[in-house]
């Protein structure tokens, strides 16, 4: 019998730091229940859009398929062959990143029917694990993450949501060009010492989890 395969897709630019780390520990707490992780990081792929609008995926014989070619397919391709989907994103300006953007629509849309009595054309259900990190507190963005889950829950599988916020921006703020003086450096670092490993302990289990579900 064949292992099950996790995708695990990292929407932000900076690696090693917050979101690329819950990633991870998501994917290590994946293969550690004995699946295969297969991971992707957005800003390192070739050059992708949104959805275009082309409406290619609502003919019969692309059902379910992003017709588009780019950076962006063979994500795309991995997740439609997986077994389930862990997807990070840091918040900016009270959103997602542009890149996960990118993923979602082209994700989502290809699924979608426009019919009332079968919205989404893929049958199979995959659980999918969203991670969000944030400079703003945990529940600064409840209604934005609620309508994520919501819609990935729809289209894709059962969605569960895990948020890091207030989190550690730079390793010394005291190096950056004028005051960054809407943040408490020290206690920034003191809950990226004592809650941010809980987070991540969090993360670990959730990737686990995620293998019986899939």
């Amino acid at each position: 019998m064949m292992g099950k395969t996790i995708i695990a897709v990292n929407a932000g630019p900076r690696h090693g730091w917050n979101t690329d780390t819950l990633v991870n520990e998501a994917a290590k707490g994946a293969e550690a229940a004995g699946a295969t992780v297969q991971k992707f990081d957005l800003f390192r792929l070739e050059k992708y859009t949104g959805c275009i609008s082309c409406f290619g995926c609502k003919k019969e014989q692309n059902k379910g398929h992003c017709v588009c070619r780019d950076g962006l397919t063979p994500v795309l391709d991995a997740i439609r062959q997986s077994d389930g989907l862990i997807i990070g994103s840091p918040n900016y300006l009270s959103e997602l990143t542009a890149s996960f953007r990118a993923l979602y629509e082209r994700l989502i849309f290809q699924n979608l029917t426009y019919n009332l009595e079968t919205p989404c054309c893929d049958p199979r259900r995959i659980p999918v694990l969203l991670l969000m990190t944030s400079n703003a507190p945990d529940t600064a963005y409840t209604g934005l993450l609620q309508g994520y889950q919501n819609t990935l829950s729809n289209f894709v599988g059962p969605t569960e949501v895990l948020v890091s916020g207030n989190t550690l921006q730079l390793k010394d703020y005291s190096k950056t060009d004028w005051p960054w003086t809407m943040f408490n450096p020290e206690a920034k670092q003191q809950r990226h010492d004592t809650v941010f490993p809980q987070e991540c302990k969090k993360a670990f289990d959730r990737g686990a989890a995620l293998v019986s579900k899939g």
